[in-house]
């Protein structure tokens, strides 16, 4: 007679497993795909945008005061920020409020040479990729329903990649038991190949996903991110408003003009990349300037200078200089969505989301491929009784 198995730890966690994957699948699966799409939001839009060319490039580079007058006169709007590209052939940005209800400001293609302001031209996969937005983030649903779903299903997806990781692992812990985790059988049969392609591409991409399940959670719960701030001790969307400035009465002449603080940006920030400029408002009496050095390891780091209306650096921060943790807490919108090493690191978040996206897939395929077995075994056992 056999023996019974006994219902044991590692049967419980393939059931949790299991049971977590089928329940929340569906929406598992549209956040990986969404994610996917949304990795290379950005060469998205600008591959189905209009190209705007850069005329009169012979001519001399305009002085920024030049080239904010001109602006000034073309009555878009108040001028709340200039970006300075050091690349020739690039157009700058103009970041212009064109009315009290365009708080963020709208952003213009400046030519440095001419100062001709044109509008950003606009892609034809804006709307797309902005339902692709919501989807992601709030399963195109009102936010108060639909951050917390995403959350949840964040949650379960990092108690499937943790779960799974605990099954990669084979029971009797020697190498040749390991070697098959590592690789897909591609001559198996087509059940077998499902099988690999869950465990052995889930495996590879466990990392990634753990990274951005994390960090993606800290959108969905504000608790969440309040506790994740406590834990590496830096506040998270730190967005600097803490710094109160004085509003400085300088005689006509005393002001310092923009093209001074751009050199005064390059003499205390002493590299190549493109700069940042915001202007001083009622608010904030101050020139905000953000430096993003061409060298540097990630292309979203910045380096800051806040530098009032007298020419005087009254803060500056430096990226290097700052403490682990604090650079960290500025990271995680970047190790999130995958630009923080650039392209290489794009390439490398889309293909864990590709594989996250498939997870669910070929889960529900070893699922349905054992309710199978197990039926098929039922009716073998009962014809074995029937023609005894």
């Amino acid at each position: 007679m056999k023996k019974k198995k006994s219902y044991g730890i590692r049967k419980f966690i393939n059931d949790i497993h299991l049971w977590l994957g089928i329940g929340s699948g569906i929406i598992i699966f549209i956040i990986c795909l969404t994610g996917t799409i949304l990795v290379f939001d950005t060469e998205i839009k600008a591959l189905f945008a209009e190209d705007v060319p850069l005329e009169d490039t012979e001519q001399p580079v305009k002085s920024l005061d030049e080239l904010a007058s001109t602006i000034s006169a073309e009555g878009l709007g108040e001028l709340n920020s200039l970006t300075i590209s050091e690349k020739s052939g690039s157009f700058y940005e103009a970041r212009i409020k064109t009315s009290p209800e365009d708080r963020r400001g709208t952003t213009f293609l400046l030519n440095p040479h001419t100062a001709e302001v044109f509008s950003a031209p606009p892609s034809s996969a804006d709307d797309f990729m902005f339902s692709m937005f919501r989807l992601h983030r709030w399963l195109l649903v009102d936010t108060n329903i639909g951050r917390p779903i995403v959350g949840v299903a964040t949650i379960i997806f990092l108690l499937l990649s943790i779960s799974g990781l605990v099954l990669w692992f084979p029971k009797k812990m020697k190498w040749r038991n390991f070697k098959p985790g590592f690789k897909i059988k591609t001559k198996a049969n087509w059940k077998r190949i499902n099988h690999d392609l869950h465990n052995t591409l889930g495996f590879y991409s466990l990392l990634l996903i753990i990274v951005m399940g994390l960090t993606g959670l800290c959108w969905s719960f504000e608790g969440y991110r309040e506790i994740a701030g406590n834990v590496i001790g830096a506040e998270i969307f730190n967005r600097g408003g803490g710094a109160t400035y004085e509003q400085l009465n300088l005689e006509a002449g005393q002001e310092v003009s923009l093209e001074e603080v751009y050199a005064i940006t390059n003499r205390e920030l002493s590299y190549t990349g493109k700069t940042s400029i915001s202007f001083p408002n009622e608010r904030n009496p101050v020139y905000s300037v953000r430096k993003y050095n061409d060298a540097s390891f990630s292309p979203v780091i910045a380096d800051q200078l806040v530098i009032n209306k007298a020419g005087t650096v009254e803060d500056r921060e430096i990226y290097r200089d700052k403490p682990l943790n604090v650079q960290v807490a500025s990271l995680i919108k970047p190790l999130h969505v995958g630009d923080i090493f650039g392209t290489f690191s794009k390439i490398l978040y889309f293909i864990a989301c590709l594989i996250a996206t498939s997870l669910p897939v070929t889960g529900t395929i070893i699922w349905i491929n054992k309710l199978r077995k197990k039926s098929r075994r039922k009716k073998e056992k009962k014809y074995t009784k029937a023609a005894a």
